[in-house]
């Protein structure tokens, strides 16, 4: 493999031990070591363009809650040292919880070092330096997009300011409305449609939003058709998307009140006669005082008679985050927004997706084949709400957004009250 890894250890024969076993790897690339101190003395200067990734053996403890964590204190740390390059961790103590959080903190991987063979350092390496690589890839195509796909003819009453998002139909740009001098989202496709089932896609979603009005349902300002282009002007959202909000981590305690704040936005939803069938977390933005608002709701239709699609055979969504009926193509009700809801409350917690592959097909069957996923131990008390939710077949799911919220506000409730009890029982103790 070309890839050039650095290796940091205090301990000077097990960091030549890892040096050597990752030498075998990657012969045609570059293997470096340094010592604890001499990355302290340089860490602010190391970039990606030194690195492909970094492998950082350090004590964790048993506690993640310790501000005195060395492994802890050094992930934060790097986290905001701008272009490091990605990090795998090597921990020398540590558990479940602080596994967890490691990987929170933005840790591509975690291995505990007393079981760490050969084999498995050399297995997390290239598993560590293949989802970098497809992630650089990712990155490089969505930046190049926009500037090939620029907006040549500005919308009238709008002025474009710069890109902001991208799909395979449209694009997103920060706009300022000449109307009222705020900023908006405008979403504006990229050609005008050739088949007649895709025309006005825009305008079905302006229509379905317009029948909603809540604080968890971005608000749209306009809908118009310009030189055979549709556009939308909707609410915008400084703060971004969950799906930035997840590569910072989420604590289990923001998780659920995301997940309760989305289960009562889609409560609304559905009461009004709509399934998202999308959602995701680029779908849900976040606004300034911290509280979820649902958008793109391009693919919405009405409850009775929903269909995975408007066409047959033609695949819509993100294969990541569908049900298992959505994925076989049946028709759909509120449990496959729920299931999703599901997906994204496990990659909150874990900050993994629960099931991947090398292409939608792979990822749909381990939709409809694959066992539940599981949650570390440490947030095993969740699995039940998990499974609730993540049900194979849909008359074994939660039934509706209202019992996820019930749900969900149980598990708060429940957390809440335990560590109640911790904080009473060590102020016992102290006294």
């Amino acid at each position: 493999m070309k890839a050039r890894v650095l290796i940091v250890d205090r301990d000077n024969r097990y960091r030549e031990w890892m040096r050597h076993h990752l030498g075998v790897l990657c012969q045609e690339g570059q293997v470096m070591a340094l010592d604890l101190e001499g990355f302290r003395s340089r860490y602010e200067s190391i970039t990606s363009a030194d690195h492909d990734l970094v492998v950082l053996a350090i004590e964790f403890g048993t506690n993640p809650d310790d501000p005195h964590s060395e492994g802890l204190e050094w992930l934060r740390e790097l986290r905001d040292h701008e272009d490091f390059p990605p990090l795998l961790t090597v921990a020398e103590d540590g558990n479940e919880l602080t596994a967890v959080r490691a990987l929170q903190l933005g840790a591509v991987d975690y291995l505990p070092k007393r079981l760490l063979t050969p084999e498995r350092l050399r297995s997390a390496v290239r598993l560590a330096l293949r989802r970098i690589e497809i992630r650089a890839a990712e990155d490089a195509e969505q930046a190049a997009a926009p500037a090939a796909r620029s907006l040549r003819d500005p919308i009238p009453g709008y002025t474009i300011r710069k890109t902001i998002g991208e799909s395979e139909k449209a694009i997103v740009y920060l706009a300022t409305s000449a109307v009222t001098g705020t900023d908006v989202a405008l979403k504006v496709s990229k050609s005008e449609p050739e088949e007649a089932n895709e025309r006005q896609i825009f305008a079905r979603e302006h229509a379905a939003l317009s029948a909603i009005r809540h604080g968890a349902i971005v608000d749209i300002h306009d809908y118009g058709v310009h030189e055979g282009r549709e556009y939308l002007a909707m609410e915008y959202f400084p703060r971004g998307d969950l799906k930035a909000r997840l590569q910072r981590g989420i604590l289990e305690a923001d998780a659920l009140r995301y997940t309760e704040q989305i289960a009562r936005a889609l409560q609304v939803v559905h009461q009004g006669g709509l399934l998202h069938r999308d959602l995701k977390p680029p779908n849900v933005m976040l606004r300034e005082t911290d509280e979820i608002v649902l958008i793109d709701f391009g693919l919405a239709r009405n409850i009775e008679g929903a269909s995975q699609s408007t066409r047959k055979g033609v695949l819509r969504g993100s294969p990541y985050y569908m049900s298992p009926e959505q994925a076989l193509g049946e028709a759909l009700d509120a449990r496959t927004d729920l299931y999703s809801l599901g997906i994204i409350l496990y990659e909150m917690l874990t900050t993994r997706k629960p099931y991947s592959g090398n292409s939608a097909i792979e990822v749909l069957q381990q939709h409809v084949n694959a066992p539940l996923p599981k949650l570390p131990r440490p947030l095993e008390h969740l699995q039940t709400l998990l499974d609730g939710m993540l049900a194979k077949s849909r008359d074994d799911r939660l039934a509706s957004a209202a019992l996820v919220v019930e749900a969900v506000a149980g598990m708060r409730a429940l957390r809440d009250g335990r560590n109640a009890e911790a904080i009473e029982a060590a102020g016992a103790a102290v006294a």
